[in-house]
C-alpha cells in the first residue's frame, strides 16, 4: 500500500462519524451547461448511440446492468442484429433469446426483455409507454431504466442515478452517506431531479453516465480535468476519496460439488435448471455433492452473487436403454452449442468436447502421442466471475 494511501485511511480512521447529508447542488443550470459541452467533445463512441430510437435505447439499457460497457458492445451488436425490432424479438422462442445472451450473466435480464417485448406487441401495437410511469408497468424496467428509456429516446426531463451518475452526484453536492442502491439512494435521486435540464435531458444524464465512467472514478479521479470540478463540494472540501461512502461488503460462501457427464453411446445427459436455480432456464450437466463417483476428468472453477464454486467434473457411463430423467435430454456433444447454456455448463463442455479429442488421438494405431501427466494441467479453466 503506497504511504498516501495509508495516511489518507488513518485521517479517515480518526474522523467521526457523520450524519449523511446531501446540499443541493449550487447553479444547477450551469452544472448541466458545463456537462453537456464536455460531452459535445469528449463522448464515448458506443454503438447504440446512433440511434434515438427506443427499442435500441431499452436493449442497451438491460444489457448495461451491472455489466461492463466493453462486454456489452458485441453482444448489443449481435441482438439487435438477429432481433431488430420488438416485434421480432417478442415473437422469437426464449431459448433463442437466451442463446444470444448467453455469457452475459444475470439471465433474468433477458427473460423479463422477452416478455416485455411480448407485451409491448400484445397491449400496445409495438409501441413502448412515452412516460416513465408507463415504462415501469413493463417486466424488467424500474426507475433508472425508465428515466434513460424515456429521457434519451423521448426528451423527458426525468433523472437517472445509476453506479456513474450516482457518484457524480454525490460528490458534487458532498453526500457522504452510504450509497445501498436502495432507500440510502433517495437523496441523490431528488439532487439528480434538480439537475437535469429542460434541454436536452437524454444527453445531459447520458454526459453524467460517461464523466463518472471517465474522469470522476471510483478510485484516483481526473479532477484535474473534471469540466465539473468547479461545482463540486466534495472537491472543495477535500472529500473526494471518502464519497461515496464505502459499501458493506459481503462475506463469500465456497461450495464444492461434482458436475457429471453422463454418457451413454455418443450422448451426454443436460438437465435445465429449474424455477428459483442460478441460471433459471438454461441447460447444465447435473450436479452432485462432492465425491461423487466417476471418472475425474478435470476441474472449474466460477464465482456466483457472494459465493465461489469449486467444481469437479467427472465422467459416467450407463447403459445405453432408458429415457433421459424428467428435466433431462440426451444430446450429442457436437448439439451442445445449439442449447443456451450456463457459463460452466459451457466450459464443462469445452472440457468434455477437448477430453474426447484427446483420448481418441492416444488411442490413435498409428502411434498418437498419448497424453502425458504435463497435459492435465489443460483441465483446470481458471477460475472467473460469472453471472
Amino acid at each position: 500500500m503506497k504511504p498516501a494511501v495509508r495516511r489518507q485511511e488513518r485521517r479517515t480512521a480518526r474522523r467521526p462519524a457523520t450524519t449523511a447529508t446531501a446540499a443541493p447542488v449550487a447553479d444547477p443550470a450551469r452544472v448541466a451547461r458545463d456537462l453537456v459541452a464536455w460531452y459535445a467533445r469528449a463522448k464515448r463512441d458506443l454503438p447504440w448511440r446512433g440511434s434515438r430510437d427506443a427499442y435500441r435505447v431499452w436493449v442497451s439499457e438491460i444489457m448495461l446492468q451491472q455489466t461492463q460497457v466493453d462486454r456489452v458492445k458485441d453482444y448489443f451488436a449481435r441482438f439487435v442484429g438477429r432481433f431488430p425490432t420488438v416485434e421480432s424479438l417478442a415473437a422469437a422462442e426464449e431459448h433463442e433469446v437466451l442463446r444470444l445472451w448467453e455469457g452475459l450473466g444475470y439471465y433474468r435480464r433477458a427473460r423479463q426483455l422477452h416478455a416485455a417485448a411480448r407485451r409491448v406487441v400484445a397491449e400496445h401495437g409495438g409501441g413502448f409507454p412515452r412516460t416513465a410511469a408507463g415504462l415501469r408497468g413493463l417486466p424488467g424496467i424500474g426507475r433508472y431504466t425508465a428515466g434513460a428509456i424515456a429521457s434519451i429516446a423521448w426528451g423527458r426531463r426525468e433523472p437517472i442515478v445509476e453506479a456513474n451518475s450516482r457518484r457524480v452526484i454525490a460528490r458534487l453536492a458532498g453526500h457522504d452517506g452510504r450509497l445501498d442502491g436502495s432507500g440510502g439512494d433517495e437523496p441523490i435521486w431528488r439532487i439528480a431531479a434538480s439537475l437535469v435540464p429542460a434541454r436536452s435531458p437524454g444527453r445531459f444524464n447520458q454526459a453524467l453516465m460517461d464523466l463518472g465512467a471517465m474522469v470522476c472514478t471510483p478510485e484516483k479521479p481526473l479532477c484535474g480535468t473534471c469540466p465539473v470540478a468547479r461545482h463540486c463540494r466534495a472537491l472543495a472540501t477535500g472529500r473526494v476519496a471518502e464519497i461515496p461512502a464505502a459499501k458493506r461488503r459481503r462475506a463469500v460462501e465456497t461450495i464444492r460439488e461434482t458436475a457429471v457427464v453422463v454418457r451413454r453411446g455418443p450422448r451426454v445427459l443436460v438437465v435445465r435448471r429449474g424455477p428459483g436455480e442460478w441460471w433459471e432456464g438454461l441447460w447444465d450437466f447435473p450436479r452432485e455433492p462432492r465425491g461423487a463417483t466417476g471418472r475425474r476428468i478435470g476441474r472449474v472453477a466460477y464465482g456466483v452473487t457472494h459465493h465461489r464454486i469449486d467444481c469437479a467434473v467427472v465422467e459416467r457411463r450407463v447403459p445405453l436403454a432408458g429415457p433421459a430423467p424428467s428435466g433431462g435430454r440426451w444430446v450429442s456433444i457436437s448439439a451442445l452449442a445449439g442449447l443456451a447454456m450456463t457459463s460452466p455448463g459451457r466450459r464443462i463442455a469445452a472440457l468434455v468436447a477437448d477430453h474426447g479429442a484427446a483420448s481418441s488421438r492416444s488411442a490413435s494405431p498409428r502411434g498418437g502421442r498419448r497424453l502425458n501427466r504435463g497435459k492435465r494441467s489443460a483441465n483446470l479453466v481458471k477460475p472467473s466471475r460469472v453471472e
